[in-house]
């Protein structure tokens, strides 16, 4: 069950020639593939590049009608393998999987496929996500562009621009017989807009008919002496088509009059100019600029002659380029040495070395660049509504740091708590993590956890520590870590090499922390896809033989009892917990729709709300510090007397029962409570209720009763 459906847009991936689409980038990115004859389409589903995986997924009947293969893959690895079928066959591919760790995960089978070449296009769907929007290690895709020759197109983010670069990518990779990769940025894929529609298109050789006609050529298979032909194939060949192909085809742009200054942008940063461009005075709504802009639409390779020209009778050039190193700059500062130009370039130093170019970095960059080459514009222009308001405060100072956090209900809590309480026992331990939501147990208040190498690497970036010690050292690692990568590198390691270390599988039923796509142990139907895989039995099909199995993580004291066996128990080898309870939103996702249309025709319905009651908590908060819940917060009383705030849970709460668990097994206050909100009650419990109300309205009549005859008498 992904977060978001798509099954109602992707019908307008049926529009045709003449027709005009209205959408999302990534339904855009989608439709242009149709409409260039794609023949096979994957990807990993995990990997957060807004939805696109989920678009294809909820557009499986459209692209079976039109013959196009669609992969699930098990990681970005295996999705880059699937471009293979391109090598010997002019079929059309394209995966899509995140940007630079994606393309780490990837990087031998992508080195591979740049290194043979390929005969039909191969398309790579690269979802940059640097800035504020990522949730990894802050690097670039370029490095890898550069390292194996992969070309980089970095389209202006709109949709007509992002559907032209999806045909010009398979065309450039078909002329130059290289594999491209095409950026898009997080915004990108969000953008909204719209484009004229051509016809989808048949593959015009589908994977069916190239299995009826097999091709193979040796000259493609990367191994002595023919990988020491494709670096000289690269150089001699590919590089001098995708040059020429560039300039002809105009895949880069030049808008803006001629000057004696310029600017060189990105294509992805192309809108973030423009506006800071408009907020000066010196760009309309509609993106006519009075400064000239060469975009590069293509960040790899870059032009020579083309920069040059661009250059030409200019004294000064702006290069944006966000992210480091500054590849595309010094570069182009090549260019111009070897050319003998004066040209002065700015670029690093004006923008800040590292960090998102947001609206306010880029605003003030281009000022600063047009102080020095053109301050009669700025002297000039025509004044740009709120350009001399006040500066945006620094937020930072007032307001309260947002670290990620487990969700309300969330049941890897419990876990974290029940290992809160193994450590209180039995000390602390030597903690590797993993990539997922797991990983938020390494702030506050849990903080359990350390380094995390890489998705599925969690208990391998324990080896060094297996080997035996007075504390076994703990991993963790999820459901979907497991399946990308965890069960070959982490697991068969510590069978392998008899570890004496344990490892705790976070099973929440999906590859939950980046969208809730189905994965191989999900224990939901899937009509297209294998679930129901149990964790444990591949684990033991690998020869690890102490696997527990808990099915309701939320039982705190059997997950604290079980987390200490495993860490006191005799028995040699690996010991595996796998702690499975479903993921609380996508349960919320499924079951309040049901709940909702139940209790609107009338049936019955009881949702389980838990409080605290104010006379019993005695404010200590441990109950906070051991779960964490954002529904569970303090309350000021009323009472003089009690200076302390108490426990309280919020509207938010969703009645997993956790905090009176961790209550419970920590041996906390018993001030919390269970209540049933019973909706649509039968009739009987209708007269029982009114009942229960007026015995408990008598005793709270005569309690205040005596209240006032013995405050009398006082």
């Amino acid at each position: 069950m992904a977060e978001r459906s798509f099954k109602a847009e992707v019908e307008d991936l049926r529009l045709g020639a003449g027709e005009t689409f209205t959408g999302e980038g990534i339904l855009a990115l989608t439709k242009a593939l149709l409409e260039n004859g794609v023949a096979y389409v994957g990807g990993y589903q995990g990997a957060p590049i807004s939805h696109l995986m989920d678009v294809l997924a909820d557009a499986q009947d459209l692209l079976a009608e039109l013959d196009v293969r669609f992969e699930a893959n098990a990681n970005e690895a295996a999705a880059a393998a699937m471009l293979a079928a391109s090598v010997h066959y002019p079929m059309r591919g394209a995966v899509t999987f995140k940007g630079s760790v994606g393309v780490n995960v990837a990087s031998d089978a992508l080195a591979n496929l740049a290194s043979s070449g390929v005969t039909g296009g191969a398309l790579v769907i690269v979802g940059e996500d640097y800035g504020e929007g990522s949730s990894i290690m802050q690097e670039r895709t370029h490095a890898f562009a550069m390292k194996s020759q992969f070309w980089l197109l970095d389209p202006r983010p709109n949709l007509p621009s992002i559907v032209q670069a999806v045909s010009d990518g398979f065309e450039l990779s078909e002329v130059s017989n290289t594999p491209v990769m095409l950026m898009v940025r997080i915004r990108s894929c969000h953008v909204t807009g719209s484009f004229q529609t051509r016809d989808n298109q048949r593959p015009k050789l589908s994977v069916k008919q190239a299995l009826s006609n097999p091709r193979s050529d040796f000259a493609r298979v990367v191994l002595p002496p023919m990988s020491f032909a494709h670096e000289q194939d690269k150089v001699k060949n590919r590089w001098p088509a995708a040059e020429k192909f560039i300039r002809e085809r105009g895949l880069n742009e030049v808008f803006g009059p001629k000057a004696g200054f310029g600017i060189v942008v990105q294509g992805g940063m192309y809108n973030g100019l423009i506006r800071a461009l408009q907020r000066l005075g010196l760009a309309d709504i509609y993106g006519d600029s009075a400064v000239p802009i060469y975009v590069l639409n293509v960040t790899y390779p870059l032009i020579s002659g083309e920069f040059l020209q661009f250059c030409d009778r200019k004294d000064h050039v702006l290069v944006i380029e966000e992210g480091q190193p500054e590849f595309i700059e010094t570069q182009l500062g090549s260019f111009l040495y070897r050319a003998g130009s004066a040209v002065k370039l700015h670029g690093k130093g004006l923008f800040p070395l590292a960090g998102e170019y947001t609206g306010a970095v880029m605003l003030d960059a281009v000022t600063g660049f047009l102080k020095t080459a053109a301050p009669e514009m700025l002297a000039a222009r025509v004044r740009a509504p709120n350009i001399d308001a006040p500066a945006i405060p620094d937020l930072s100072k007032t307001v309260p740091i947002r670290p990620p956090g487990f969700c309300t209900g969330c049941p890897e809590r419990p876990i974290f708590a029940a290992m809160k309480l193994v450590e209180k026992e039995l000390g602390k331990h030597q903690i590797a993590a993993d990539i997922g939501c797991h990983l938020f147990a390494s702030l506050p208040p849990f903080e359990i956890g350390g380094a995390t190498m890489g998705y599925g690497l969690g208990p391998a970036a324990n080896a060094a520590f297996d080997g035996g010690g007075e504390r076994r050292p703990v991993a963790i690692i999820g459901d979907g870590g497991f399946w990308h990568n965890g069960l070959s590198s982490s697991f068969t390691n510590m069978a392998f090499n008899k570890s004496d270390g344990v490892a705790i599988v976070v099973d929440n039923f999906y590859s939950a922390a980046t969208g809730g796509q189905d994965v191989m142990s999900s224990r939901a139907d899937n009509a297209t896809k294998a679930t129901k895989n149990p964790i444990s039995k591949a684990l033991g099909g690998i020869g690890i033989d102490w696997v527990r199995q808990i099915d309701r993580t939320y039982d705190v004291k059997k997950m604290r009892d079980t987390i200490r066996e495993a860490l006191t128990t005799d028995a040699p080898g690996p010991k595996v917990i796998v702690a499975s309870s479903e993921c609380m939103l996508n349960k919320q996702r499924r079951e309040k729709p049901l709940r909702a249309a139940a209790i609107k025709q009338g049936r019955r319905v009881d949702v389980p709300r838990f409080g605290v009651d104010e006379a019993v908590c005695t404010g200590d908060h441990a109950c906070i510090r051991l779960s964490g819940c954002p529904s569970l917060s303090l309350k000021k009383l009323d009472d003089p007397l009690r200076d302390d705030p108490v426990a309280s849970i919020d509207q938010s709460c969703v009645g997993c029962g956790n905090c009176g668990e961790v209550a419970d097994a920590a041996v906390l206050c018993p001030s919390f409570y269970r209540a049933d909100v019973v909706h649509n009650p039968s009739a009987f419990e209708m007269r029982l209720a009114g009942f229960r109300a007026r015995v408990i309205g008598w005793l709270q009549r005569r309690r205040d009763a005596k209240r006032l005859v013995f405050g009398g008498a006082a």
